[in-house]
């Protein structure tokens, strides 16, 4: 090779190369700009967090008391061990770590499992919770051995009355992924960061904004090792409101004493304001279950159970009336001028449907003889309502019915409250596309059919016997100011004739007297109770058949209802119960009602 061409070959190389510098040049100018133009937030933001760290600081959360001050949900300190989820733990490494201290179970894993999977802002999650204090000292005289393993105290949500009162309290539990949607949607996300648990029924999931206040935070400077440097900034939390419940703990014990293994639900309530003095749902559940995350077998023995436990009866509960509707029925036929004293029937057991061969029996085959409206309501008679109830209507009785709240919600302060149902032709034609027949309106007027009411209507309703021209509002939560209101003047017109009241009122009296469907509950008492007792079959009988309660199975049987308020002259508290297949109203759910009048009116006298 001669010189000229080492020479140009030479210089073509050259060429290339200085070509290639250039390129890769430009290239790292171009990612230079990209960095430091394009992405400098992002980056400055991320070399930040990697020196500066925020550290959410949990509230405590707030009690739930009752009138008197007895704790209901209160918080108590326990210590726990957790493992950082980013640092990839071994769990049957951890495990076999943990032994000489602690047992770690397969429902422990399990559990952790289920929480990282839905974990949102915790930074640690639990491996084992509710330490001993022999467990804490035995961990932390040998911690140097654990460094993957925190160990960390918290305020753990308690409920001491435990099965007592456990639906109208509710319960906490760990915050899963559909609350964090629910809370994203309510842009309160952010109010969450450094908490685990959010309420889920009751009162502890009604109140949760008040319950479970506002996270503080502390800002720290760490090194690359993750070793604190200094504190920067600490901003303390909010801890969440108490809540103050109107419930009597003292009452509230005697109505689920008196409950014994019955199934039901039963209302006491202050009818001149709302507030809600004992509030019972039977069966119950123990709360504590569900802190910390329930167990699958718990979890299966509640919600499969036949008895329905974790079911809210007092305000999901949908029940017939039976006869506790009548006092409302006799009012819309007063109010309708109709069957207004001195109008009487002669009672003989049954009721014949006009132009019809049907007929209706009374629960007295031999029947009732001479009975007008107020009698009607005191011993309970059939036969005079069914035929009331063909000459009011369907439309006209329903006008009243609702005014007094059926087919509505009463908006106490909990969730998922039912609101029963008044039926109608127009219902009836919607749900089964079929007509309304006049028998319908007969068994209606007898709080049978379709109608379907829950306890916490009963006692609104009752309540509004007594003061019909304010507007009640039932609620759980103490407060300082009465907020009940005066009905509009559109409204008022129903039921504002004193003297149609005190008809109604005058029949209930005497349901607790000699002859009354109750009478055995009015006679060793000091004041007069006003009532009225009902019973709501549980299925139909066909043609010819005879209801044999003796031979019929427990869950068969009829539902014992009863409405009452007391004293009958000044009204301090009214009382809604349901005994499920407790067969007579007068008999097995008077008695529940007389320990609490008792009880109530001797500790307030």
């Amino acid at each position: 090779m001669d010189s000229y061409q080492f020479k140009y070959i030479f210089k073509q190389r050259l060429n290339f190369l200085l070509f290639l510098i250039i390129v890769i040049f430009i290239i790292l100018i171009i990612k230079f700009f990209y960095l430091q133009i394009i992405q400098f937030n992002a980056y400055s933001s991320l070399a930040k967090n990697n020196s500066v760290k925020i550290i959410p600081i949990a509230p405590i959360r707030g009690q739930i008391l009752d009138r008197n001050g007895e704790i209901l949900a209160a918080n108590k300190l326990i210590y726990t061990l957790e493992l950082d989820p980013k640092r990839k733990p071994s769990l049957d490494k951890i495990k076999q770590q943990l032994s000489p201290i602690v047992k770690i179970t397969k429902y422990d894993i399990k559990k952790y499992n289920k929480i990282l999977s839905e974990s949102h802002y915790s930074s640690t999650i639990p491996i084992k919770g509710n330490l001993s204090a022999v467990q804490v000292a035995n961990f932390v005289s040998s911690q140097y051995k654990y460094p993957d393993i925190t160990l960390k105290h918290k305020f753990s949500r308690a409920y001491p009355k435990q099965k007592s009162g456990a639906h109208f309290v509710g319960y906490i539990n760990r915050i899963n992924k559909s609350d964090i949607k629910r809370l994203k949607k309510l842009n309160n996300y952010e109010s969450y960061r450094g908490l685990d648990h959010i309420g889920k029924t009751g009162i502890e999931y009604f109140y949760e904004n008040k319950l479970h206040g506002t996270p503080g935070y502390k800002k720290i400077e760490v090194d690359a090792n993750n070793n604190v440097l200094r504190i920067i900034e600490t901003i303390p939390p909010k801890h969440g409101d108490d809540i103050y419940l109107n419930i009597d703990y003292k009452i509230q014990k005697v109505a689920e004493t008196a409950f014994g293994n019955y199934k039901g639900a039963m209302i006491a309530m202050d009818p001149n304001n709302g507030e809600i003095l004992a509030y019972v749902s039977k069966p119950s559940f123990n709360p504590n279950l569900f802190t910390n995350g329930i167990d699958e077998n718990n979890w299966r023995r509640l919600n499969d159970s036949i008895h329905k436990p974790l079911v809210n009866r007092a305000i999901s509960g949908l029940y017939p009336p039976g006869s506790t509707l009548k006092p409302f029925v006799a009012l819309a036929a007063l109010e309708n001028n109709i069957r207004r004293p001195p109008f009487v029937i002669e009672d003989e057991g049954f009721y014949n449907m006009p132009n019809q061969s049907k007929t209706f029996s009374d629960w007295k085959k031999s029947g009732h003889g001479e009975v007008g409206i107020i009698k009607a309501i005191a011993v309970s008679c059939d036969t005079f309502f069914y035929g009331l109830g063909v000459e009011l209507g369907i439309p006209k009785l329903n006008v009243v019915l609702r005014r007094f709240g059926f087919g509505s919600k009463t908006n106490i302060d909990l969730p998922n409250e039912k609101k029963g149902l008044v039926a109608s032709a127009k219902w009836k034609k919607n749900k089964y596309n079929k007509k309304w027949y006049q028998g319908e309106t007969a068994i209606t007027a007898i709080g049978q059919g379709y109608t379907q009411t829950t306890p916490i209507q009963l006692a609104l309703a009752t309540s509004k016997l007594i003061n019909p021209n304010i507007e009640i509002i039932p609620h759980l939560q103490k407060k300082d100011v009465l907020q009940n209101t005066e009905l509009s003047s559109n409204i008022k017109r129903l039921a504002s004739l004193n003297d149609n009241l005190d008809l109604i009122k005058k029949g209930m009296s005497l349901v607790t007297k000699e002859g009354g469907t109750a009478a055995f509950i009015g006679r060793t008492t000091e004041y007069n109770i006003s009532a009225k007792t009902g019973t709501a079959q549980v299925f139909g009988l066909k043609k010819g058949q005879v209801y044999d309660e003796e031979n019929l199975r427990d869950e068969l049987k009829d539902h014992a209802l009863i409405i009452a308020f007391a004293p009958s002259e000044n009204p301090k508290i009214v009382i809604a119960i349901v005994v499920e297949n407790g067969g007579h109203g007068g008999s097995t759910a008077g008695p529940i009602a007389k320990k609490v009048f008792d009880t109530y009116l001797n500790e307030n006298n």
